[in-house]
C-alpha cells in the first residue's frame, strides 16, 4: 500500500492483479486498485474530478481525466473516508499510475488538488 497526505486529505492505494480478466497471449493485463480517501482536515471536502497518468512498461503513456470517481462526486466530512475500487488495463505485465483529485473545501469553495501517490501495477509472477 502507498499513501500520501495533501492539505489534510490522505490517499491510500492497494493494487490487485486480475488474472481472470487478463489475456497475456493478447497483451491484455487487467489490474484493480482500491483507493481510500480520508479527510483528516477540519472541513468537509468534495471530490470534483480526477486526472490520471498511466504508464505501461513498453513506454506507452496515457492521461485520463473525468468527473468524480466511479460515477460519484463524494462529500467527505472531517474524520470520514470514501473508498472505491476501479481498474486499469495495460498491454504489459508491469506499469504504474499516479495522478490528482481536484477537490473543493465546502466551507469557502476553495479549490485544491490532492496528490494520488504513484503505485505500481505488477503481475505477481514478475516479482520473483
Amino acid at each position: 500500500m502507498v499513501t500520501t497526505i495533501t492539505d489534510g486529505v490522505r490517499v491510500s492505494v492497494e493494487t490487485i492483479y486480475q488474472p481472470e480478466y487478463s489475456n497475456p497471449a493478447n497483451d491484455h493485463f487487467m489490474f484493480a486498485y482500491k483507493i481510500n480517501i480520508e479527510n483528516m482536515s477540519a472541513y468537509a471536502v468534495q471530490l470534483i474530478s480526477r486526472h490520471w497518468f498511466i504508464f505501461d512498461s513498453n513506454g506507452v503513456k496515457r492521461e485520463v481525466e473525468g468527473e468524480g470517481v466511479v460515477g460519484q462526486q463524494p462529500v467527505i466530512e472531517p474524520g470520514n473516508s470514501h473508498e472505491y475500487v476501479s481498474g486499469c488495463n495495460l498491454k504489459t505485465d508491469m506499469g504504474s499510475m499516479k495522478g490528482e483529485y481536484h477537490m473543493v473545501r465546502l466551507l469557502d469553495n476553495a479549490l485544491f488538488d490532492v496528490v494520488i501517490p504513484e503505485f505500481h501495477l505488477v503481475a505477481p509472477y514478475r516479482m520473483n
